[in-house]
């Protein structure tokens, strides 16, 4: 944990503070214990059924089911915040000021080279 960096837009797990990872009480670590055997026992079980050569049914997957629906629905579960206000308006706002800009200029270097006649068409109207 040396060579470990804080990350500039998340903050550590509460778990991962070496303040509280080493000075865990006995309910704590019992209680840990036990939510691991029954994630181990839920394992288990869905590798089961999904093993099963004879299964006619489909299998659930509450986990996928949460989560297809939060893809399905995704402005029930989005909220505005500075990073996505800021992704917002990189991708949203300012390509259309650029794409303006660009098409600006160059149509006004193009104006200014035909007024001046240096300007060679390509398609010439009349010969």
């Amino acid at each position: 944990m040396a060579d470990y960096r804080e990350a500039p837009l998340a903050t550590r797990p509460k778990t991962l503070d070496p303040a509280e990872y080493f000075n865990l009480s006995l309910d704590q670590r019992r209680a840990e214990e036990e939510r691991a055997v029954l994630r181990a026992q839920l394992k288990r079980q869905y590798q089961m059924q999904l093993n099963n050569p004879h299964r006619k049914e489909l299998i659930e997957d509450p986990a996928l089911t949460r989560w297809v629906y939060a893809r399905t629905n995704p402005y029930n579960h989005f909220r505005a915040t500075k990073k996505t206000s800021l992704l917002g308006g990189l991708f949203g706002v300012v390509p259309l000021f650029v794409l303006y800009y660009v098409l600006k200029t160059d149509r006004d270097k193009k104006e200014e080279q035909i007024k001046a006649g240096t300007y060679d068409r390509k398609f010439k109207l009349a010969y």
